[in-house]
């Protein structure tokens, strides 16, 4: 059994009690123990309060390939992501205040029984059409679950997003009652970030969210230069958004979702390689490539094992369904509906730096080369960075 695992810490040190701490410290409800290493007393004395939210930013990188920068000097300390480590699941985390067993949103591809579809929930997009759960009658509200944390603050909250996603259903339905503001560019985001906080004299919350390390990651690799030279940028910007801020008595609080490692193209396993294993499933894979749910045909458990424990040998754990919640994987707390459904028969724990994937017809073939959704240290650990302006 391979143990390298790093558990999500839902107890004080992850994601989701810093969103306890931040949510406190602006009189909103906390479902969830604060974080250790940030008390809500910490920051509940600031005016306003920032969160930044670097997709894919992990700990081990800022810590590592980051050292020196001006990230690395505010670096306050390690938190775990969420189970599974990938934006669907932690993003949701920071907008609800939710644990993803209570969320229910178990990955980029996520299995919806009262829609009978699998679906991106960030998109909300079927998989493997040209349609969107909208056109087909379905409002977000009905497939999301938890209530806008910005709702509950005692004080005036912002989102600040990149302009091609911060309309989208998913914005809308959990951003609730904050401002949302747009921007084009990394300059733009801290523009933004800038004008939010000095909007008034009235206490704030603002949330800002920026995609490009996590797509550069994707796209080039976490270990690649281009990734290198987004970190530079980003790291740049944070010196900016300081300097700006200077003197409006804000916390600036920055994180990210999950972080990374890299799986080369000869590590991407598909499952059309191995049809007699496909056949054996009742809908395609759901979660993310580094960890998928498998949905199993009746009767046909014990030849799953089977074939799945050949072609994978040395390369993932096949685990029982139950696994992540029996275990607490998903967190706790008042439990969603779905929640043991969306997890599968079995689950695939894919192995470093393995990932497995199958294509509905209509799908764009691509491979990333940076991948998260696993429970390595690399994809687990986030940072917490923290500064008083």
């Amino acid at each position: 059994m391979h143990t390298n695992r790093i558990h999500p810490d839902y107890h004080g040190g992850g994601l989701l009690n810093l969103i306890a701490s931040c949510s406190a410290s602006r009189g909103g409800r906390a479902l969830h123990p604060a974080l250790d290493a940030l008390p809500t007393a910490g920051i509940s004395a600031a005016q306003n309060v920032v969160l930044v939210i670097i997709d894919g930013l992990g700990y081990n990188y800022l810590a590592g390939r980051g050292a020196g920068s001006t990230l690395a000097r505010h670096l306050a300390g390690r938190m775990t992501s969420v189970f599974p480590s990938t934006t669907a699941s932690a993003i949701t985390t920071t907008f609800t205040g939710l644990a993803p067993a209570e969320h229910g949103l178990t990955g980029w591809y996520t299995w919806f029984p009262e829609a009978d579809t699998i679906a991106a929930a960030l998109p909300f997009k079927p998989r493997g059409t040209g349609d969107t759960l909208e056109q087909r009658g379905i409002a977000p509200g009905a497939l999301y679950r938890g209530t806008p944390l910005f709702d509950s603050l005692a004080t005036q909250s912002f989102v600040v997003s990149y302009r091609p996603i911060v309309d989208s259903n998913y914005n809308r339905h959990f951003c609730g009652r904050s401002t949302r503001l747009a921007y084009d560019d990394l300059a733009g985001f801290v523009a933004q970030t800038e004008a939010a906080v000095k909007s008034g004299s009235h206490r704030k919350f603002v949330y800002a969210y920026y995609p490009e390390f996590d797509t550069s990651s994707h796209r080039y690799g976490v270990a690649s230069p281009e990734t290198a030279a987004v970190y530079a940028q980003v790291d740049a910007a944070f010196s900016s958004l300081l300097q700006r801020l200077s003197g409006t008595d804000t916390a600036v609080i920055l994180t990210a979702d999950h972080g990374f490692i890299d799986c080369p193209a000869e590590n991407a396993l598909d499952l059309a390689d191995c049809p007699e294993l496909s056949r054996l499933l009742a809908r395609p894979l759901t979660g993310e490539r580094r960890v998928a749910f498998c949905h199993v045909q009746p009767g046909k458990h014990a030849e799953f094992v089977e074939r799945a424990s050949a072609w994978l040998e040395g390369k993932a754990d096949i685990l029982p369904g139950s696994v992540p919640l029996d275990e607490g994987w998903f967190g706790g707390g008042d439990l969603h509906p779905h929640i043991a459904a969306r997890a599968g028969d079995f689950v695939l724990m894919m192995r470093e730096p393995y990932t497995v994937k199958d294509w509905l017809p209509g799908e764009p073939r691509h491979l990333h080369i940076g991948n998260h959704g696993g429970m390595s240290a690399d994809e687990m650990y986030i940072p917490l960075v923290v500064a008083r302006v």
